[in-house]
């Protein structure tokens, strides 16, 4: 029988082991996610536990039905939506703190790679996100945006495309 089948059952009984177990599988999972929307690590971290905390609330509606990692992945996809409504600023970094010149470029590539992320539309980004960042299939990416997988895949190939063009316009690629 299926782990995460047997931990919600046991959740839904109340029992506090099985929440934190469950916490424990998915934490670094939904946090990462988080971490793409918001890149203050802090930030991501409360809206990971907000997201488990909206989970935990709705259980009794939970119907299992494969990967619990889709269903938190889509709450984790409303978490930071709703955050991203309530601030609009964008953090920045301080590069003078880092010595070492071979990190410095690894650190400004990344944030080249994000802030590239950041200027494609809301569509496009949520799905390279969890296709190529989180690792979801293409029928788990459908089915955490609630499309069909014909249209994941076209938003992933069109998604590359202008990524592709942003990094070039920055001289990235």
């Amino acid at each position: 029988m299926d782990e995460d089948f047997i931990l919600i059952r046991k959740i839904k009984g109340g029992n506090e082991e099985a929440m934190d177990s469950f916490v424990r599988k998915y934490y670094a999972t939904i946090l990462r996610y988080c971490n793409y929307h918001a890149p203050d690590r802090y930030i991501a971290e409360d809206l990971t536990q907000e997201t488990f905390v909206r989970f935990f609330k709705s259980i009794s509606n939970y119907r299992h039905r494969g990967k619990a990692s889709a269903y938190l992945c889509e709450i984790a996809k409303n978490v930071c939506i709703d955050h991203s409504k309530k601030s609009c600023e964008i953090p920045g970094l301080e590069f003078s703190e880092f010595a070492d010149e071979k990190y410095l470029t690894s650190i400004e590539s990344k944030i080249v790679i994000k802030q590239s992320l950041y200027e494609l539309p809301d569509q496009l980004r949520e799905v390279l996100l969890l296709h190529y960042f989180q690792g979801f299939t293409l029928k788990e990416v459908a089915a955490i945006l609630g499309i069909g997988i014909p249209l994941a895949k076209y938003r992933i190939s069109r998604a590359r495309e202008q990524l592709k063009k942003i990094l070039r316009k920055e001289d990235f690629i």
